[in-house]
């Protein structure tokens, strides 16, 4: 398995047969070269949104149409570009699991808000998400935008995820010390990588915190943009 950071809270995760492209917003991203675009997309069989936020899903409907591949994320969100935007897209909600390419997908909860830019303002674009993503012998919990919550207890007992992908800047999301409560009280993860930090000034600029609140056997894996992490 290769975790790879697009910047903020991009990840291209290749699992199993899947190449998945999370949240993949490279145009308009300070943190992604732009002159990588075709090794970031390499291979992409699937893009998966956790909500509409333009610093989440401002590059999807153009991956999907530059690569044929489909969008999968909240049946409201996938459905609208469907009709609207006439992509190809697998539309699913909470509790609900998909299989992309032997990765097994199910989407949990997460707390924040979910809608994207119209001309007459924002449209609601389906619930926030985070999901479970289980495949290679790992299960990954990748947070989305969120902050703590009580689901993160059964979330974990039920899942039982060893790698977690956890929003940690800070004013939109937890911050690094929050995502460490949550880490330490509710999972129990071999390896954790921080994001949505960095990307710019009001967000978190390292993962200190983090790793200060997290058991010393916990890896913390600062990611740095299409550098690999091999699991």
């Amino acid at each position: 398995m290769k975790i790879i950071w697009l910047g903020h809270s991009g990840f291209r995760i290749e699992i199993e047969e899947a190449v998945l492209l999370v949240d993949p917003w490279l145009d308009g991203n300070p943190m992604f070269p732009a002159d990588r675009r075709a090794e970031a997309l390499d291979g992409a069989t699937h893009v998966l949104l956790t909500h509409g936020h333009g610093d989440h899903s401002g590059s999807a409907l153009a991956i999907s149409r530059q690569k044929n591949i489909p969008l999968v994320g909240s049946f409201d969100m996938i459905s609208f570009w469907e009709a609207d935007a006439g992509i190809t897209g697998i539309g699913f909600n909470k509790g609900g699991t998909v299989h992309l390419g032997g990765a097994k997908v199910t989407m949990v909860n997460a707390t924040h808000s979910s809608s994207i830019q119209g001309a007459q303002g924002p449209i609601y674009a389906g619930g926030e998400a985070g999901f479970m993503i289980a495949g290679e012998g790992h299960t990954i919990y990748l947070s989305g935008d969120t902050d703590i919550m009580a689901d993160m207890g059964w979330m974990a007992e039920y899942h039982q995820p060893d790698i977690g992908i956890l929003s940690a800047g800070g004013h939109y999301t937890m911050d690094m010390a929050r995502a460490a409560f949550a880490a330490r009280k509710y999972f129990n993860f071999s390896t954790v990588i921080p994001c949505h930090y960095r990307t710019f000034p009001i967000l978190a600029q390292d993962a200190t915190e983090l790793r200060a609140g997290l058991p010393p056997n916990v890896r913390v894996i600062e990611p740095e943009v299409l550098e690999p992490i091999e699991i």
